[in-house]
């Protein structure tokens, strides 16, 4: 996580990679770079709370192991519930939450087609667990940047260009062969 000032808006600027997820009360911006990675950005807008994650796989089939939080986050269904719940421990109201979606899009012809086993995956478990989506950007085959504002719940979503993403191919391609032989350490609970 990169934290900076932003000198066009004055506004502090969280930066999160992939397994990582933010949450916070503060007129803040949170933003990522999404392939085939999702974010779901998550607020309760009576609260005044909202967060946002970057997984890049859909699920650790594992669960039983035990799991460092840097580590399983990133799969999406401990990336989904550890921001979940640190919203509702920071006060948030479950049945109050709003999802915004983004990412799941195939950049990477040669691989599998990941984004859609993640967006698959993150609208399973939005509707298993009777949350709302609000407005989403998935799939495709952009790149996509985006930027977001919690408290106000706005959202600006920059496509990239698609014929020009080989860096982060290259950073997607260099992520997923590391975590994939990377075991999972912790103690992390889902329910």
């Amino acid at each position: 996580m990169q934290k900076s000032i932003d000198p066009a808006e004055g506004i502090t600027t969280i930066k999160i990679l992939p397994g990582e997820f933010y949450v916070t009360r503060e007129e803040e911006r949170i933003e990522t770079v999404l392939g085939s990675c999702i974010s779901a950005c998550v607020r309760d807008p009576l609260a005044g709370i909202g967060g946002m994650n970057h997984f890049m796989l859909p699920i650790d089939k594992n669960v039983t192991r035990d799991s460092a939080l840097s580590d399983a986050n990133r799969y999406g269904n401990y990336a989904m519930e550890n921001m979940v719940n640190t919203l509702l421990r920071a006060g948030a109201k479950r049945e109050r939450l709003e999802f915004k979606i983004f990412g799941g899009g195939r950049i990477m012809s040669s691989m599998t087609n990941i984004g859609w086993y993640n967006i698959g995956f993150v609208f399973d478990y939005i509707y298993t667990e009777g949350f709302k989506v609000v407005s989403q950007d998935i799939g495709d085959v952009f790149p996509r940047k985006v930027m977001y504002y919690p408290i106000t719940g706005r959202v600006r979503v920059r496509r990239l260009n698609p014929m020009h993403n080989q860096s982060l191919v290259d950073q997607e391609c260099n992520y997923f062969n590391k975590i994939e032989h990377k075991p999972v350490e912790g103690d992390v609970e889902l329910f």
